[in-house]
């Protein structure tokens, strides 16, 4: 399991994210984003070499803040190919210099998401080493294992979609709506989904369909 430092980062996280976020189709702001840290959760890397963070972040620059859903990928080294997707460099106060990216276009980030999806990968808590984070859901009824596909990721005003094999679709949510109270059921026409978690600004917990694959 992936080793949390507890450490700094210049510049951190939600600066870098307070410059990127406005530019996305996704947005909902007219301006600079407040943004804070409010929940989400890591998958390991197999190879130990690529950070894989799932952030929720609240704006509360408008009168009712909105909640962002942001993969994150952190590496050691440029991913090839991948200038569209980076949202930054920051200087980890142990690891050195980190090349942060849109997950969407990471694709150790979307192999071990789909495998948090079918139950080959499980969910760790955000901020703790060795520590599952289990109020993070997961379920997949679809016909065989899921793979992704070579075709590029693309945004709408809500989403990220994504092919994948066989034959479907990766939906990933961005802007995040609290569910209602009780279990989150399968969405209907969906084979699968992961659902997570994030605190509000008022101090109570949220809860959330986090992505679907159809």
């Amino acid at each position: 399991m992936a080793l949390i430092h507890q450490t700094t980062m210049k510049p951190t996280k939600l600066e870098l994210l307070t410059a990127w976020l406005p530019t996305r189709p996704w947005y909902r702001g007219t301006g600079e984003p407040d943004l804070t840290k409010a929940g989400g959760f890591r998958l390991d890397d197999p190879a130990g070499e690529v950070g894989i963070e799932f952030m929720v972040t609240t704006d509360t620059s408008a009168p009712t803040p909105v909640h962002y859903l942001v993969p994150l990928t952190y590496r050691g080294a440029p991913l090839p190919d991948a200038d569209h997707a980076l949202i930054g460099t920051s200087e980890h106060g142990v690891l050195g210099k980190r090349w942060i990216y849109d997950g969407t276009h990471d694709p150790v980030l979307i192999t071990q998401f789909l495998a948090l999806f079918e139950g080959r990968a499980e969910a760790q808590q955000q901020s703790i080493s060795d520590a599952l984070d289990h109020e993070v859901t997961r379920a997949y009824a679809g016909d065989g294992p899921l793979s992704m596909s070579a075709v590029a990721a693309s945004d709408d005003q809500q989403s990220t979609e994504l092919a994948v094999a066989p034959g479907g679709t990766l939906r990933l949510k961005r802007v995040l709506q609290p569910a209602p109270d009780g279990p989150v059921g399968l969405p209907e026409g969906a084979s699968g989904h992961v659902t997570g978690h994030w605190g509000l600004p008022d101090g109570t917990r949220a809860r959330a369909v986090f992505a679907v694959v159809r």
